[in-house]
């Protein structure tokens, strides 16, 4: 198959996650979100149920396998709550209820999940077409097929466009009975206000450490135990991050980022070309571990600068590294170090520079801010 083109509904399937863990619409069980749960089990039992609701956090920790969650309880899992009969304790669907297999398969004839399609010539749209919205009002209008709630599940409403993000207003404005749509919002304030206007607001916070190191146990089983609150760390409260990191060996560049960070003020040049040689080189695999450096010294510099200003402290293995490079400098040195790197970074993004020649950069700039 031709890089991003499709041929079937299998070829989509893997271009809309190509990941080795499940999908958010196959995962059956989440951690660390009981309030947003318990406040979708409140509204549906009080037989209420708002019509759109907006489901935002940062990236990569819930959203979507929430809505899925809910679609799935919604669909195949609530029968008998509500105003009349025994309400549901909680959102969980048994693996042999009804229709569950459709939900997982994405094939419920009342559920509609709006993301981005195939254009014409094959490939896999940057954007949520118009003309897929329009699809969506059409599916809200319909009788539902099994005589219970229609379910659409926009992910991410990131990625609509001005047309789209109007045709969804409509929708929002004038929204049928028996229906509920979840937006899935990485940015929420990106939005158009009319349309967070017409949701209903459901921030999910960044996970706990503990718990992103939990999952990473149940997704990620290849990951050795040692290494997982390693990752739970650097992910910052994202388990798609954290997966990412998993997958992609992000904690052998860590620790050599980290190991080199140790020798400074002195530093080892022969060490830091070793190190930064590694991103000289071109490709896809490339060019994901240089997107894993920036995201990994930014943070590791942020963590620094709240060190210095001590505002925090890490118990973290190198924890005593920042403590003791904190103390090396002025906060206002630090913080001006940040901003060198994070420019000389973004500026080799912009216009293509040496990446080997960044990193060295970047390491001398640190260099710097500790004489």
């Amino acid at each position: 198959m031709a890089r991003g083109k499709v041929s079937d509904a299998g070829d989509l399937e893997r271009l809309e996650w190509p990941h080795p863990w499940p999908p958010p619409w196959r995962i059956d069980r989440l951690l660390g979100h009981q309030a947003a749960e318990a406040t979708l089990l409140a509204a549906h039992r009080s037989g209420r149920m708002h019509h759109a609701w907006l489901l935002g956090g940062p990236r990569g920790i819930g959203k979507a396998s929430l809505a899925w969650r809910f679609a799935r309880f919604l669909l195949c899992g609530s029968a008998g709550g509500g105003l009349f009969g025994d309400a549901p304790d909680s959102l969980d669907v048994a693996a042999d209820a009804p229709a569950r297999g459709l939900v997982d398969g994405r094939a419920h004839p009342d559920l509609f999940h709006l993301r981005r399609t195939v254009n014409d010539q094959g490939r896999v749209r940057t954007e949520i077409a118009v003309d897929d919205v329009r699809k969506l009002g059409e599916f809200l209008h319909r009788t539902p097929a099994m005589g219970g709630w229609r379910v659409a599940i926009v992910d991410s409403a990131d990625e609509l466009n001005r047309s789209s993000a109007n045709a969804l207003l409509k929708l929002l404005e004038e929204p049928p009975a028996r229906a509920v749509l979840l937006l899935v919002a990485h940015a929420p304030g990106r939005l158009l206000p009319t349309i967070r206007s017409r949701c209903h607001k459901l921030p999910l916070d960044a996970l706990e450490d503990q718990h992103v190191t939990e999952l990473l146990g149940r997704l990620a089983p290849e990951l050795a135990a040692d290494d997982r609150p390693v990752v739970a760390a650097l992910a910052e409260g994202s388990i798609g991050r954290a997966l990412e990191f998993a997958a992609s060996g992000s904690v052998t560049l860590y620790r050599d980022m980290t190991a080199l960070l140790a020798t400074l003020p002195a530093g080892d040049m022969p060490r830091l070309h070793a190190f930064a040689d590694r991103f000289a080189r071109r490709g896809e695999a490339a060019n994901a571990e240089w997107r894993t450096f920036g995201f990994l010294i930014d943070g590791w510099l942020k963590a620094l600068i709240r060190e210095a200003a001590g505002a925090s402290r890490t118990d973290a293995a190198d924890g005593a590294i920042r403590a003791r490079l904190a103390g090396l400098a002025s906060l206002d040195r630090w913080v001006g170090a940040w901003e060198k790197v994070a420019d000389l970074i973004s500026r080799a993004d912009a216009v293509n520079l040496d990446r080997k020649q960044t990193v060295l950069g970047a390491f001398l700039a640190l260099q710097a801010a500790t004489r």
